[in-house]
């Protein structure tokens, strides 16, 4: 955390003002692969010290691989726009399944803090991670509606006093597989990355059917850890290496074979 105590780092989106397959500079900019960038008031990206000999080796692609790395990169480049009605509604059907019960007074709301956003307007924290991270919660409310429910209200295990809110988790989740991943250079310069892309050229749902899968890990994480608010970053480095493990598993063909799949429930 900042050494003020209680500020927080906006994180700025790592696709805006980088050109991919350049060289990043962590002393540049906040919220790009090495640097300290933060979501959320004391909620840390877990950001990757890349390895000098990272910047040697690529792995090639299959044209249908290349495809599905642009499309997945196209996704990761839109930004959250409060004035776009697709995003606006998008925001409003996030809602409808988080809260079936309850209507929505607006799109800028005190209601958006029952969800763990920091403010009434979660337009605020989606700078960091984008439309794609919205895209991700949706994906997990419909797909996973049970596990989604679960984390959302906090209702399995023995929970902290201090609970990490659940929104803005979401999106440093989002945030830890696109550096995690390598998914902003031309081609992965990781196995892990490499791995992923097998993943993503048979099912275009990959990187969100991963996000569930390490969303519900890290509050798996966070149980067995018996963890609190300020904590958070270690929770998420450790589901980040367990996630790691997982992908370079030998007997993995499809992401639905990772351990951590069996803790999804729809």
């Amino acid at each position: 955390m900042d050494d003020r105590e209680g500020s927080f780092v906006a994180v700025r989106r790592i696709s805006q003002g980088l050109e991919r397959g350049s060289v990043y500079n962590s002393s540049s900019a906040e919220g790009v692969p090495g640097s300290a960038a933060w979501l959320g008031r004391g909620l840390s990206c877990v950001c990757a010290q890349r390895r000098d000999s990272d910047a040697h080796s690529t792995f090639d692609l299959t044209p249908a691989q290349e495809e599905c790395l642009q499309s997945l990169q196209n996704r990761i480049d839109v930004a959250y726009d409060s004035t776009i009605p697709l995003h606006q509604e998008a925001l409003r059907d996030l809602w409808k399944l988080a809260f079936p019960e309850e209507e929505l007074h607006g799109l800028i709301s005190e209601q958006w803090k029952e969800m763990g956003w920091q403010g009434k307007d979660p337009s605020t924290d989606f700078r960091g991670g984008g439309f794609i991270s919205l895209e991700n919660l949706l994906y997990f409310a419909r797909n996973f509606q049970k596990s989604f429910q679960d984390l959302l209200r906090k209702q399995v295990g023995d929970r902290s006093v201090w609970e990490y809110p659940f929104a803005v988790a979401g999106i440093n989740i989002t945030f830890m597989l696109i550096q995690m991943l390598d998914l902003e250079a031309v081609k992965p310069r990781t196995i892990v990355g490499a791995t992923f892309l097998k993943f993503l050229s048979e099912n275009e749902s990959a990187f969100d059917l991963l996000y569930c899968i390490a969303f519900k890990l890290m509050d798996q994480q966070w149980l067995s850890m018996r963890a609190s608010y300020m904590e958070f970053n270690t929770v998420m480095k450790s589901t980040r290496r367990q996630l790691e493990r997982e992908l370079m598993l030998e007997d993995i063909t499809h992401l639905e074979d990772l351990p951590s799949y069996a803790l999804l429930s729809q």
